[in-house]
């Protein structure tokens, strides 16, 4: 093998190549051998040293690749040990970068780049590079090369390695033995590439050495390798169809984050001219959905949502989610579930899932044991993962089982998924912002009843939510009217569409067309949209102004110190106008949060507060009502109606308390029946008291 590869005009080319372009490199690498052991290359300082080399590297990869180590290796660094590099090249033009569904048997054995996302990854396992085999018969040593999955034996004790030159059986000797680390990852595409109900590609990926155990599951990266392909079995007997698979020879992580929306130069120009718009916030508003007719507070939460805040990594190592966590609650046919699949082709990065089909290993990561691990288990990310740094799209969270919904917990704070299952232990990134939809337990939303009482989630879950809105379907004549002609025009226009399409002598012309199309099209087109929030997400990072700070500062204590009995928010609430202070300065990519992003991220909370967050019995508002389930005056309530029920079964012979005993007394210090008897029901669901006997009482002591 070595012989059919060595190659000594190309030897001496890539060691003039070492010595003129690469020297410092090699003395910078040959300090901290054996830590690190790969020198890496752009392929374009190559390109410009000889276009002749990245030819052949293109085309002869495995000749190329291994005389430019045999070069690299007899560069003199006076070392204390031999080095022993490995070589390796990045940043391939475009015309080399083949999306894994265009891969055909003419790239085999080409060198080449794949993008995509980590799907599932093994464990790191030795592999054996030369075998030292032991002569059963003179007990020589005979070493041979593996260069293929199964095991190369030696057909005879080679003379020529100091054996006695006879067919004898061998015993593999572990120990003098050549071992290196191997890993294999599944590369899948990336979910933004795809056209809508394709099933994404997928392809092995063969690690080696230093390339190991630096990727998890959910990472995008961009994999420079071999193609080869793999002779596939069927028990005994070998097939002629083969599996593509690919061997690394450099990976490039891509942590920028969307890096794969190209935005051109014209593009950036277009971008910086709209961002001076004094009404880019109403345009960006209208360009989101706009065949769903209203929503304007709702769509003006998505779009901050899309830009998002920034994540902060503090000295100390505490970390704060840049991401706007938004939840749609409503009644049934308000166009919630069109909206996250609209976002869903919109958001660069975004996954969307459905809660009722979803399980928590689809959701976060699964440990899973397949052909791909050998039969050993492999790590494979959930949709969590795969939006990092996007949109995660969950319609229905309120179906998801609970045992399921309990694994989004760390994931929507913390950002980050912890596994320990079947005895792999690892942490996978879930840096995306979520954006759910809910539908009432009772078919229909009622604002006043407590938000938890509606919604098949629990209050801690709730609470995670930056913003949560209920979506009303209120019949009201001037509203219906407007809602019945955006829809009934919208659909005229889609009509004249297809029949000026499809009908070969259509009615109507392209004129007639564009002016019913007009109410329906999108101000900006949702390609540059992309764009632009993808330009904003990469090179704008806002400060807030000390000017900011007072704003802020000033409502939270000042809203807090007006209630004295209730909360009306907490400290994470707080968190909430930063992130969105923050998002409305990227929209018009300025690197300071002013005043009026302040205003903006208070009158959309304001908004939100209103709607789920107030105390209808008082008036106020009172974030309790999300955080834990009841407002501040039920948990009043429910406190005096235990120790009433305490005094009551002190004074009672028996010990119990009557339930129309509770009620006449409750009435008496002023509350209502109706509430006292509601309380009692509760207070009973939750085990706080218990009934011995039926409309008798006692509380449970703990």
């Amino acid at each position: 093998m070595v012989r059919l590869l060595k190659d000594e005009s190309l030897v001496a080319l890539w060691q003039r190549f070492f010595e003129e372009q690469c020297r410092s490199d090699i003395e910078t690498i040959a300090l901290e051998y054996p830590e690190r052991r790969s020198l890496v290359v752009d392929y374009w300082d190559v390109d410009k040293f000889d276009p002749s080399l990245t030819e052949l590297l293109i085309n002869q990869p495995y000749k190329t690749v291994f005389n430019a180590e045999e070069a690299l290796n007899t560069i003199d660094v006076a070392a204390e040990h031999k080095l022993k590099l490995h070589f390796r090249v990045r940043n391939l033009p475009d015309t080399h970068k083949i999306i894994i569904r265009k891969i055909r048997a003419n790239h085999l054995g080409k060198f080449m780049a794949v993008e995509g996302l980590v799907k599932k990854r093994t464990e790191v396992r030795p592999k054996l590079l030369v075998a030292a085999f032991q002569c059963n018969k003179c007990g020589a040593i005979i070493r041979i090369e593996q260069d293929e999955d199964i095991l190369k034996e030696p057909s005879e004790c080679y003379e020529d390695q100091g054996g006695c030159g006879r067919v004898s059986s061998f015993k593999l000797s572990t120990n003098l033995s050549t071992f290196i680390d191997s890993q294999k990852i599944e590369i899948q595409e990336n979910p933004e590439g795809l056209r809508g109900g394709t099933q994404p590609e997928r392809i092995s990926v063969y690690l080696e050495d230093d390339l190991v155990g630096e990727i998890a599951p959910g990472d995008r990266v961009i994999v420079n390798g071999i193609l080869h392909s793999m002779q596939r079995r069927r028990g005994t007997f070998r097939l002629t169809s083969f599996d593509k698979a690919m061997e690394a020879v450099s990976i490039e992580s891509q942590e920028m984050a969307f890096e794969e929306v190209e935005v051109t130069e014209e593009d950036e120009q277009e971008i910086l001219k709209t961002s001076k718009d004094p009404d880019i916030y109403d345009k960006m508003r209208q360009s989101i959905a706009p065949t769903i007719y209203g929503m304007e507070i709702e769509k003006e939460a998505i779009v901050l949502q899309l830009f998002g805040g920034l994540s902060k990594r503090m000295p100390d190592g505490t970390y704060m989610r840049g991401d706007i966590h938004t939840l749609f609650v409503g009644d049934p046919g308000t166009a919630k579930s069109q909206m996250l699949a609209y976002m869903s082709k919109l958001a660069p990065r975004s996954v969307y899932a459905s809660g009722k089909a979803t399980t928590a290993a689809g959701l976060t990561a699964a440990a899973v044991r397949d052909e791909f691990g050998e039969g050993q288990w492999t790590l494979e990310a959930g949709a969590l993962v795969l939006a990092d740094m996007g949109v995660a799209c969950i319609d229905e969270i309120d179906k998801m089982e609970e045992t399921d919904r309990s694994s989004m917990y760390q994931a929507m704070e913390q950002q980050e998924i912890s596994v320990a299952k079947a005895g792999i232990n690892a942490t996978l990134k879930s840096r995306c912002a979520i954006l759910a939809a809910a539908n009432p337990k009772l078919g229909r939303f009622d604002e006043f009843i407590p938000i938890h009482e509606q919604i098949n989630m629990p209050p801690a879950l709730l609470s995670r939510f930056d913003l949560i809105f209920s979506i009303l379907d209120k019949p009201d004549r001037k509203t219906d009217t407007a809602l019945a002609t955006h829809i009934l025009e919208s659909h005229k226009a889609g009509e004249m569409h297809e029949n000026i399409a499809k009908s070969k002598d259509s009615l109507y012309s392209k004129e007639q067309e564009s002016v019913m199309m007009k109410h329906v099209m999108p101000i900006f087109e949702p390609e540059f949209v992309r764009k632009y929030v993808a330009y904003a997400k990469r090179n704008v990072f806002p400060v807030m102004t000390d000017e900011t700070l007072d704003v802020l500062r000033n409502y939270y204590v000042d809203f807090r110190s007006s209630s004295e009995d209730s909360v009306p928010f907490t400290p994470r609430q707080l968190e909430a106008f930063v992130r969105l202070a923050e998002a409305s300065a990227r929209i018009r990519l300025s690197q300071e949060a002013t005043i009026e992003d302040a205003k903006r991220a208070i009158a959309i909370i304001d908004q939100y507060l209103r709607r789920v967050g107030m105390d209808r019995e008082t008036g106020k508002f009172d974030i309790d009502i999300i955080a834990t389930g009841f407002s501040h005056s039920q948990h009043e309530r429910m406190r005096s109606i235990i120790d009433l029920i305490k005094r009551l079964c002190n004074e009672s012979s028996g010990g119990n308390a009557a339930r129309s005993d509770i009620i006449s007394e409750a009435e008496i210090s002023g509350m209502e029946s109706r509430k006292v008897e509601e309380a009692l029901d509760r207070l009973k669901r939750n085990g706080q008291i218990y009934e011995p006997m039926h409309g008798k009482y006692r509380v449970t002591e703990y």
